[in-house]
């Protein structure tokens, strides 16, 4: 075996090790959600902390623990002014002159703070996403679904339609 075919076999095994243990470092539900369908998408719903770490005492610290990401798919910018995102119960918040770069997240806090580039904040002072199980929705400002990801009893990983 010569020196360089060597060397691409190292190679390649390397790249298979990184691959491996890159995909197991991803968080379970963005594991577990992304299908053909998805990765044609121009916007999903890439990430959900529902469950705030720590003790769930409202406060906003606590609060702002919990969100959920927004990707952008595409290269081109999205202009999200008037799209919601939204909880099986009804809280809505609306995307208020957002619009988020290509290949970019945006992470959407629950608690109170100052709109930035890559974070948001729906300026709740209690939790929207239920521990056990619920869905989050995504609209566009014509109310059109773009994508959802559900967690709990009834469902393993990440749900679209």
């Amino acid at each position: 075996m010569s020196a360089s075919s060597s060397v691409r076999r190292l190679s390649a095994a390397a790249v298979v090790a990184a691959t491996l243990v890159g995909a197991a470092a991803l968080p379970a539900m963005a594991a577990d959600h992304h299908d053909g369908w998805r990765e044609r998408s121009a916007v999903t719903i890439s990430a959900v902390q529902y469950d705030s770490p720590g003790r769930d005492d409202r406060s906003n610290r606590s609060l702002n623990a919990e969100w959920v990401e927004i990707t952008n798919n595409t290269r081109r910018v999205v202009n999200l002014d008037g799209w919601t995102l939204s909880d099986e119960d009804g809280h809505t918040y609306t995307f208020r002159h957002y619009r988020l770069d290509g290949r970019s997240t945006v992470r959407v806090h629950t608690g109170e703070g100052r709109d930035a580039r890559h974070d948001v904040f729906q300026d709740r002072r209690n939790y929207v996403w239920n521990n056990d199980r619920d869905t989050a929705t995504l609209r566009n400002d014509r109310g059109r679904f773009i994508d959802d990801l559900s967690w709990g009893r009834h469902h393993r990983g990440g749900h679209h339609h």
